[in-house]
């Protein structure tokens, strides 16, 4: 695996903390580190991490912009169905409904989700 970590900056920690900290725990990682201005999630040797950092400037997340569009994750065959449905009570909405599940294509099951912040998840489904 070549990536170690992914530190996201966010606007509001406890808004951040339960949709990501949600999507995050159902994908199979856990809790990892929590401090006053951030938390982080682990899954194997790779982490996610939320800050709200001091030195954050602006408060919008512009996934269309110049920097990153989305993080795209592994699910389980069987569990993205299940995974679009509990996702609104988490903070998530459903991106591209009308080519949902194949809006990566017709040979790819994927739910694209943004949160109340703008960031993008992209949800891949093994095969099974």
């Amino acid at each position: 695996m070549l990536l170690h970590h992914v530190e996201l900056w966010v606007p509001d920690l406890v808004r951040a903390e339960r949709s990501w900290g949600w999507l995050l725990t159902a994908l199979g990682a856990e809790p990892f580190q929590t401090w006053s201005g951030g938390r982080s999630w682990r899954h194997g040797d790779t982490y996610v991490v939320l800050e709200q950092s001091p030195d954050l400037v602006g408060d919008v997340h512009e996934r269309r912009r110049p920097g990153l569009n989305h993080l795209a994750f592994h699910v389980p065959a069987g569990r993205l169905d299940e995974l679009v449905a509990a996702a609104p009570a988490h903070g998530w909405r459903l991106l591209f409904a009308d080519r949902h599940p194949h809006a990566g294509g017709p040979d790819q099951r994927a739910a694209y989700l943004e949160d109340a912040d703008g960031f993008e998840v992209e949800l891949v489904e093994r095969g099974g």
